[in-house]
């Protein structure tokens, strides 16, 4: 199966991705639905890099404005602002899964603050999360793990177990990965953009 051609924002050429925390970054919004315009804020930790405004608002164009009754996992979930966008969509049921103790109480904090009784916090490893899920149950998931963390590859073949064969997986990578590298996993390659030095991807399920 041939690439497709990457789509690509008007950016200047990749530079190394360095994972921090940029100055001045203290919170992100949510984009769309019951939660639009909510304000989400960023922990100080090193490597958290949450998913920016425009890939976030490509990203569910993408999927379509309303996710309603889809079940969703965010394994590493961060802020938790692409499960909470979800949620805010029309997603049933969330499930954002975070292993950093802190991160996990701010998260619990914002689902409690949102009334959010559709997204179910966990504190657990994403790897692990994705592997305890049933085979062919999710509608969506978001592969957005730390870039320097070896998890994409085992991640990515959970989660092709776990999503329906109609659903959709999001990888968002300091690389672009082609069919080529997807297909032995069970994966393809659905659609792609290109946001500075970060590569986000949508993929489906071979049939």
């Amino acid at each position: 199966m041939k690439t497709r051609t990457p789509q690509s924002f008007n950016a200047p050429p990749a530079k190394p991705v360095v994972e921090k925390r940029h100055k001045g970054a203290g919170e992100v919004r949510i984009i769309g639905g019951e939660w639009r315009r909510t304000k989400l804020p960023v922990a100080l930790k090193p490597g958290l890099r949450p998913t920016p405004d425009r890939v976030r608002e490509t990203l569910f164009n993408w999927l379509g404005q309303s996710l309603l009754g889809w079940r969703c996992v965010d394994p590493f979930a961060g802020t938790g602002a692409l499960g909470l966008e979800a949620a805010s969509r029309g997603a049933a049921h969330v499930q954002v899964c975070e292993l950093d103790p802190a991160l996990v109480a701010q998260l619990s904090t914002q689902v409690n603050r949102l009334k959010a009784t559709n997204v179910h916090v966990l504190r657990t490893d994403g790897v692990a999360c994705l592997k305890q899920l049933s085979a062919a149950s999710v509608d969506l998931i978001f592969i957005d793990p730390p870039f320097d963390g070896g998890l994409f590859e085992p991640a990515l073949q959970a989660a092709a177990k776990a999503v329906k064969a109609d659903g959709y997986v999001y990888l968002e990578a300091p690389v672009a990965w082609t069919d080529e590298q997807l297909e032995p996993m069970g994966l393809m390659l659905h659609r792609h953009l290109k946001a500075g030095a970060v590569h986000a991807h949508l993929l489906r399920r071979i049939a």
